[in-house]
């Protein structure tokens, strides 16, 4: 098993993998290493490795958009990686690629897609759909029945009210209070949540 990017985001990658005593972490690839390890575990340049069909490659990156092209770049399978003190109802449905968080609780028929972060102390409420990509920051709550297309990010300790529809790319900042729709693209801040500008549209 292979991780990518080494960052203190990868630390908590590998604290969970240590906690769900997981497979061996054979190297972290990184395209710019700072340190020649992290955690214990080597770090190498990308193109050092020769992939097997076995192996498996998971994302330790927070950027969704990074995040989202590596993917692209590596076809290898991902596993989805949930610490033990998270609480993921039975029905819930997670892809590949994704990471539960501790502490994070996720409750019954909600979908989460590919390659998402579920970080620290969040909470997913019953059926709500979180598309691929989807960063979830610490200490957010996203109430029943939200949809949240992909690549979006929703700042630290920051609310969505039930029901709500979030598009892509979208970037919910710290502590904003979601109570509409938001379009793709949109930045938003505050409490009600405004508008203040957009991203650019990723392809």
């Amino acid at each position: 098993m292979y991780l990518f990017g080494a960052s203190g985001h990868c630390k908590v990658i590998i604290d969970i993998i240590e906690n769900e005593n997981k497979q061996k972490i054979d190297a972290i690839l990184d395209d710019n290493p700072k340190n020649n390890t992290l955690v214990n575990s080597n770090v190498i340049k990308p193109d050092s490795v020769k992939f097997k069909a076995t192996d498996s490659l998971f994302i330790a990156i927070g950027n969704n958009y990074i995040r989202k092209k590596i993917s692209q770049l590596y076809k290898l399978k991902s596993p989805v990686l949930t610490h033990p003190k998270a609480i993921v109802a039975s029905s819930v449905k997670i892809g590949e690629g994704t990471v539960i968080m501790a502490g994070s609780i996720i409750n019954p028929d909600v979908i989460i897609n590919k390659h998402c972060i579920i970080n620290t102390g969040a909470i997913v409420e019953h059926d709500s759909v979180l598309e691929s990509f989807v960063h979830i920051s610490p200490n957010a709550s996203i109430a029943g029945n939200v949809e949240i297309k992909e690549g979006t990010h929703v700042g630290i300790g920051s609310c969505v009210i039930q029901g709500v529809k979030i598009g892509k790319w979208v970037t919910i900042g710290a502590g904003a209070v979601i109570t509409k729709n938001i379009p793709d693209y949109a930045v938003v801040v505050g409490n009600p949540g405004r508008i203040i500008k957009y991203n650019k549209e990723y392809e």
